[in-house]
């Protein structure tokens, strides 16, 4: 009987040590996300988790930290980088010092139109997801979150009127401190977690960002004012680092890639939706939208074009790639039979 026993053992040890390692144990992703506990960004993705879980017979699940409580992008990348964390969902800039093009389609006022970017981003999402993963992590689509506007405690219709005002510049975005810069302007580098407590102090008096954010983060308590020019266009996304990733079996990748890229199709919708409501909702507050001299626009485009190319140049990102998408975005303006409704909106 001993034998046997010992036999039986051996035969199990062999067994679960030629299994792979997906298939013998559970993986976890832990993911780290600024998006507020109870928000409907979280409901969905905890859904997305559920649904995960079920689908690979519990060989694979999320587990969600929200509210920002495991810190802004930096500390996220490191906690990635130690395998304390295997995830993350970002706004585009705060994944660049991984993957330096991201950054592209937040590039200040290199988009007016929504009808702009989705020309744009059928053609180079693929590229940009596709470069990221090269970098080191797994993508499920963009989101879009809709275009950054300037709001604050005064209205500004002539952006020689910020000359010398407190603008926050997002953590780990040189690209938007370099453009306010060249328009004369002082940015205040901040994360994201403490813009609400900049405004609150003062050491902050302007903000971009679209009416979601605002709402969502609370900054519409500290500001009247809307400029209604987009600044620049905002996205996010969801990253999986590659190696934890390449732990699990293709078939649970196939799974993890279906459900997560279609809930971030699903927040792309929903996220036009949200900022129109959101900026219904401003009004409503009391907040008052204001517009600039569109005489003045073409100078403000012209500005930030110059810093933008010098960046390139610099090779902060790819000047192949932004001349690929200023490229897309003159295609588009050449189309024959555009819809001049389409041309005009954000939405």
């Amino acid at each position: 009987m001993r034998f046997h026993l010992g036999l039986i053992s051996a035969v199990l040890f062999l067994m679960l040590s030629c299994m792979p390692i997906s298939e013998a144990q559970e993986t976890t992703f832990k993911i780290a996300t600024i998006a507020p506990e109870g928000s409907q960004w979280m409901v969905d993705l905890k859904a997305a988790g559920k649904e995960i879980a079920t689908r690979t017979a519990g060989r694979v699940k999320l587990k969600l930290y929200g509210g920002g409580i495991m810190g802004a992008d930096k500390k996220v990348l490191r906690k990635i980088r130690i395998g304390q964390l295997q995830g993350g969902a970002f706004v585009t800039i705060g994944l660049a010092e991984r993957y330096r093009d991201i950054v592209l389609y937040g590039l200040p006022m290199a988009f007016q139109t929504q009808a702009e970017v989705d020309y744009v981003r059928e053609r180079m999402d693929p590229v940009l997801i596709k470069g990221l993963e090269e970098a080191g992590y797994v993508s499920f689509g963009f989101a879009g979150g809709g275009f950054a506007r300037l709001m604050g405690a005064e209205p500004i219709t002539d952006i020689s009127a910020l000359q010398g005002r407190k603008v926050w510049v997002p953590e780990g975005d040189p690209i938007s401190y370099k453009a306010m810069e060249s328009m004369q302007l002082s940015p205040v580098v901040l994360p994201i977690t403490d813009v609400l407590t900049g405004l609150q102090t003062g050491l902050l008096e302007f903000v971009a960002s679209p009416p979601v954010a605002a709402v969502v983060m609370q900054w519409y308590t500290k500001v009247k004012y809307v400029t209604t020019q987009p600044f620049a266009y905002t996205a996010g996304l969801l990253v999986i680092d590659k190696r934890a990733f390449s732990r699990i079996s293709e078939t649970d990748q196939l799974i993890v890639r279906e459900i997560l890229t279609s809930v971030y199709a699903l927040f792309e919708q929903r996220n036009r939706r949200d900022n129109r409501e959101a900026e219904a909702a401003l009004r409503s507050n009391g907040l008052q939208f204001v517009g600039v001299d569109p005489l003045l626009v073409p100078s403000w485009r012209e500005t930030t074009a110059v810093s933008n190319r010098k960046m390139a140049e610099k090779g902060v990102f790819s000047l192949e790639l932004l001349d690929e998408l200023l490229g897309h975005i003159a295609d588009f303006h050449a189309s024959a039979g555009a819809d001049q409704a389409a041309l005009n909106s954000t939405e």
